[in-house]
C-alpha cells in the first residue's frame, strides 16, 4: 500500500503561479510511476504529468510547457510547478502512484494509489 498526501492547492490570478507537492508512504520509483491528474466539475478525470521509474517524463499537451513535474532527492515527494495558469487549469488536482510502467501520459486505468487532491482555482 502506498499512501499520497497532497498540497499546495489555492487560488490564484490568471498568469499566476503555484506549486503542488505529493508526499508518499515510500518511493515508488524502483520500478513503478508518480503522476498528476486533475478533475474539473462535470468532466472526466484526465492526466497532467507523470514521472517514470527512469526519469523521464510525459505531459498533456494542454500542460506542456507550463506545467513541469520533478521530484525530491529521497524520491518520495514529487511536485508540480505550475505556471502560466489560466481558467482552464481550474479544477481538482490528484496525486497518484503505481508499481506498474505504462507508455504515454498517464490514464486513471494505469495507476492504482490516488491521494485526496487539492483544488486549484484559476480567475481571470
Amino acid at each position: 500500500q502506498v499512501q499520497l498526501v497532497e498540497s499546495g492547492g489555492g487560488s490564484v490570478q490568471a498568469g499566476g503561479s503555484l506549486r503542488l507537492s505529493c508526499a508518499a508512504s515510500r518511493s515508488i520509483f524502483s520500478s513503478g510511476c508518480m503522476g498528476w491528474f486533475r478533475q474539473a466539475p462535470g468532466k472526466e478525470r484526465e492526466g497532467v504529468a507523470d514521472m517514470h521509474s527512469d526519469g523521464s517524463t510525459t505531459y498533456a499537451d494542454s500542460v506542456k510547457g507550463r506545467f513541469t513535474i520533478s521530484q525530491d532527492n529521497a524520491k518520495t515527494t514529487v511536485y508540480l510547478q505550475m505556471n502560466s495558469l489560466n481558467p482552464d487549469d481550474t479544477a481538482m488536482y490528484y496525486c497518484a502512484a503505481t508499481w506498474r510502467r505504462f507508455l504515454g501520459v498517464g490514464r486513471p486505468s494505469n495507476y492504482d494509489y490516488w491521494g485526496q487532491g487539492t483544488q486549484v482555482t484559476v480567475s481571470s
